[in-house]
């Protein structure tokens, strides 16, 4: 048994935030149909590589699909029907969006006050802005990440990933917990969710508006060094890989520069405590870079593994597979497609003793599961494809 089994989630939401989420919780026992437009459905299926949809095959993986046009009568009146069986309803549209379709929290809770509705938008269902496109890029730029995140005299980076909307799609897993939790344990009704992808990034940045506020300072752009301590970054070898430094506390730094050779530092002012570790990175991470410049990965590991130094050497996901201690995990698994094939994936996060997660399939087909999830509500085989006719599902 997994430890969501029982719980029914209806998944409205389009793209990574509210994708992953839905995982999550399938991948954990939740029973999560995805409803999407007929004809379209979630633009995810879009972002393919050589044709192939890699990003809906691992986020959708574990669901139940449909179509369901909410434009017309007939549509809502099943998504209120399905949605009476249901623990949750999960959307990432335009904030206001659902009270246009007639489908807003207060019809929702007079439907089924049991229901807890997750609502996950850019900037939140409030506020003059809550209108603006809420794409995990603009968030990033907008959250403070970006202006901290480059090289001092380089442009400011946006991750290479969707980072706001995963961020916000485990926020999005723990809240929805919670809301359950207080239903079923308190006897109370469920509620509605307000999860902003601006606000989850921003939690992340932790004590920086209180230093800004005490301090009157904003965060710079320093590559990888840090603001908290050194020597922090990343280092090139003298075979041209490289390898990740981490002397996040004064004993581990101490460490990190004796077994390099560079005991000497510590006995110079500039570098002999965090705090002027961390005001003089420049200088200490010349020192830290000719010292592994001068060696190659192989002797570079040589040194971290005898040392036990927080080191690492930075990887791609061929190293990964290749790493004996991720293959000893089974971090890595090959979950059955519907072409015949297989899809490789991360296996499920995290790991239960009692109540693992599986993985049964790969994301599917739009309207895959059309006949099954109506089919339960009563409608005939006849009445199923009328509806898709019609093009309300």
């Amino acid at each position: 048994m997994r430890p969501l089994e029982g719980v029914r989630i209806l998944d409205l939401s389009r793209m990574v935030a509210g994708g992953v989420s839905g995982m999550v919780f399938a991948d954990l026992g939740a029973d999560v149909i995805k409803v999407e437009q007929p004809g379209s459905g979630d633009p995810l299926r879009q972002w393919t590589t050589e044709g192939q949809a890699f990003w809906w095959k691992v986020y959708g993986r574990n669901k139940r699909f449909v179509t369901l046009n909410l434009k017309v009568p007939e549509g809502r009146a099943l998504f209120l029907r399905l949605a009476s069986e249901c623990d949750a309803v999960v959307e990432s549209f335009v904030p206001g969006t659902l009270e246009r379709l007639g489908l807003g929290w207060d019809v929702l809770h007079a439907h089924n006050p049991k229901l807890v509705l997750l609502r996950i938008s850019g900037w939140g269902q409030t506020g003059p802005g809550s209108q603006r496109p809420g794409f995990g890029t603009l968030v990033e730029a907008a959250s403070g990440f970006a202006a901290m995140n480059g090289e001092p005299d380089g442009a400011p980076i946006v991750p290479s990933f969707p980072l706001a909307d995963t961020a916000s799609a485990l926020y999005a897993c723990t809240a929805l917990m919670f809301a359950l939790y207080h239903r079923d344990v308190h006897g109370a009704d469920g509620q509605c969710i307000d999860l902003a992808l601006f606000e989850s990034l921003f939690s992340l940045l932790g004590p920086l508006p209180a230093e800004y506020a005490a301090l009157g300072r904003l965060r710079g752009r320093d590559g990888s060094r840090s603001k908290n301590a050194g020597p922090r970054g990343c280092y090139r070898t003298s075979d041209d890989r490289w390898v990740a430094v981490s002397g996040s506390t004064p004993k581990m730094a101490e460490r990190i520069l004796r077994s390099y050779g560079l005991a000497h530092l510590l006995d110079d002012p500039r570098f002999a405590t965090n705090e002027a570790r961390v005001v003089n990175s420049l200088a200490l991470d010349e020192e830290v870079c000719r010292a592994i410049a001068s060696r190659t990965l192989a002797e570079n590991v040589a040194i971290i593994n005898e040392n036990h130094l927080t080191a690492m050497p930075v990887q791609t996901v061929a190293d990964i597979e290749g790493d004996p201690h991720w293959q000893a995990r089974g971090l890595l698994v090959d979950v059955a497609d519907a072409d015949g094939g297989t899809v490789r994936m991360h296996d499920v996060v995290p790991r239960f003793s009692d109540t693992p997660g599986t993985i049964a399939w790969a994301g599917g087909a739009l309207g895959h599961d059309n006949a099954s999830v109506f089919g339960a509500l009563g409608l005939s085989a006849c009445e199923i494809r009328q509806l898709a006719e019609r093009g309300v599902i």
